[in-house]
This record gives C-alpha cells, sequence and structure tokens, in this order.
C-alpha cells in the first residue's frame, strides 16, 4: 500500500513553458553544530495542465511519477494569485 504523495508549498517563478511552471520552495533548517537556521531553497519544475498559474503565484504542489526529464511534481491549488 503506497502513502501519501508528499506535497509543498512555494511561489512560481517562471511560467513560459508550456503545461510546466517553475516552483522555488523555500524551506528552515537546522545547522548541526551551530544551531543557526539556514533558509534553504529548490526549484522544482511542476505540470500544470490549464497553464493557470502566473509568476508570483503561491501554489500547492504534489509529487507524482516522473512526466518528463526533469518534471515530477504537479500543480494541485493556487492558494494565492499574484497582483
Amino acid at each position: 500500500m503506497r502513502g501519501k504523495a508528499k506535497t509543498r508549498e512555494g511561489v512560481v517563478v517562471s511560467d513560459k513553458m508550456d503545461k510546466t511552471v517553475v516552483v522555488l520552495v523555500e524551506r528552515l533548517v537546522q545547522h548541526a553544530k551551530y544551531k543557526k537556521h539556514l533558509r534553504r531553497r529548490k526549484k522544482l519544475k511542476a505540470h500544470d495542465q490549464e497553464n493557470r498559474c502566473g509568476v508570483g503565484d503561491r501554489v500547492l504542489i504534489a509529487e507524482t511519477r516522473p512526466l518528463s526529464r526533469h518534471k515530477r511534481w504537479t500543480v494541485r491549488t493556487i492558494l494565492e494569485k499574484a497582483v
């Protein structure tokens, strides 16, 4: 039995491709020795079937099967549209 798909929240930084958006996901991690909180960023490509996302939108993405060479995520919902 499979577990739940991973979900991440991020901001769309590029929508130039057809049916694909680039989402910047930020997370805070604590340094093992110095205990300082560090900001880690990752750009993930996500599938956007209807091309609804625009630059600056806050989206929820979910992990899925590989859709192309770099695309392993799909846009689940748009949480907040850019102004």
